[in-house]
């Protein structure tokens, strides 16, 4: 008799979606296809008892569906906390589109997504992630009112890179504070991992600062732009985690911080704009502590930008997002000091504190 030889990686894949190890009692997940456009997404809805659930949008080239479900579950988990910890009345939710933004992003395609966006009558409210612009968002905005980060002329609060990366700043010079005893990052050596907008936004705030800045990323063109543009060095190495450095900012995708680096990281701060830059928020989270690594928790310092698309929905201007996401340097110091007193991780710590806001909305009902 022959029997199918199966391994253990592909019984997990073989699971429902309530058993996928990312999922955390989402409220709904969506699945979402079009034969016509091509499109093929996945909305998830985390939790939507602080408001409706808002985040953006990502296209990217998955392996597999079971990552794009995978990402979706993680990243719209991750929105639940941001929203709750930075005090805005809203839900965590994320959509992720499968596919080459490059080649394969068309109008069509990001109206039909629009049109998924807007069956589900305001409970997920989408915007602008990786692979996608604000001119895709406008799109979006001709067939459904549910989605934020449309273009300043349009009446939208624009980009919301430049204020992610501005909020990351500020998260990264209160860890700086924390663990150096001050918050200049003048001459600090740190290294950037990828520099989309959210990154290129970041290497010109720590420019202009005075830090010895690296930078890596996958296009060499970009690295390129970018070095030429703010001064600074293109990291030519092989393995980065390794490098000695003060600040280690992860701004590409997550889940860098894993079995495979953590050993290697010499780092005193990890602070960058990725989401999940934890594989495993408990473990590795109590391996940064061992290590005396100073972690500012990615769904608290990258929160600048729901800030900047929450504008459209509350209609405050820009001087009140600019307060907001500087608010996240205090924040980011009053977590890592609760941190230390209660002998916990700064990523406990912080999901504590949202958690507490999402638990005490749930019993006003």
């Amino acid at each position: 008799m022959v029997t199918d030889v199966v391994n253990t990686k592909d019984l997990k894949k073989m699971a429902p979606v309530f058993g996928q190890l990312s999922f955390d009692d989402h409220e709904q997940v969506v699945f979402c296809n079009d034969k016509d456009t091509g499109l093929k997404a996945i909305i998830g809805i985390h939790n939507t008892v602080l408001g409706p659930a808002l985040g953006g949008t990502r296209m990217w080239q998955y392996n597999s569906e079971w990552d794009a479900l995978n990402d979706v579950l993680r990243l719209s988990r991750g929105m639940t906390f941001k929203s709750a910890i930075t005090g805005l009345n809203l839900g965590g939710g994320k959509a992720v589109i499968i596919g080459d933004a490059k080649t394969q992003k068309t109008p069509e395609l990001m109206k039909r997504f629009g049109e998924f966006v807007h069956s589900l009558s305001g409970r997920y409210i989408t915007a602008e992630d990786v692979g996608m612009t604000t001119g895709d968002m406008d799109l979006v905005r001709t067939v459904t009112p549910y989605v934020t980060g449309i273009s300043e002329e349009k009446g939208g609060a624009g980009n919301p890179s430049p204020i992610t990366a501005y909020g990351v700043f500020m998260g990264m010079k209160a860890a700086a504070k924390y663990a150096f005893g001050n918050d200049m990052l003048e001459d600090r050596t740190v290294y950037v991992q990828g520099i989309g907008n959210v990154g290129e936004s970041l290497v010109e705030h720590l420019s202009n600062e005075g830090a010895k800045v690296y930078i890596s990323d996958i296009n060499q063109e970009r690295l390129e732009e970018v070095r030429d543009k703010y001064s600074v060095e293109i990291y030519g190495g092989n393995n980065i985690y390794a490098e000695e450095m003060d600040i280690y900012a992860p701004c590409a995708l997550g889940a860098t911080v894993n079995d495979e680096t953590i050993n290697q990281l010499t780092a005193k701060v990890i602070a960058g704009a990725a989401n999940n830059q934890l594989a495993d928020e408990n473990k590795h989270g109590l391996i940064l502590k061992q290590k005396g690594i100073v972690y500012a928790p990615d769904f608290l310092i990258n929160a600048g930008g729901i800030i900047n698309v929450y504008a459209e929905l509350e209609n405050y201007g820009k001087q009140e997002i600019i307060r907001k996401t500087e608010n996240i340097y205090n924040t980011t110091l009053e977590i890592l000091n609760n941190a230390e007193t209660n002998g916990v991780t700064t990523h406990q710590a912080a999901f504590d504190i949202a958690q507490a806001k999402i638990d005490a909305r749930k019993n006003e009902k």
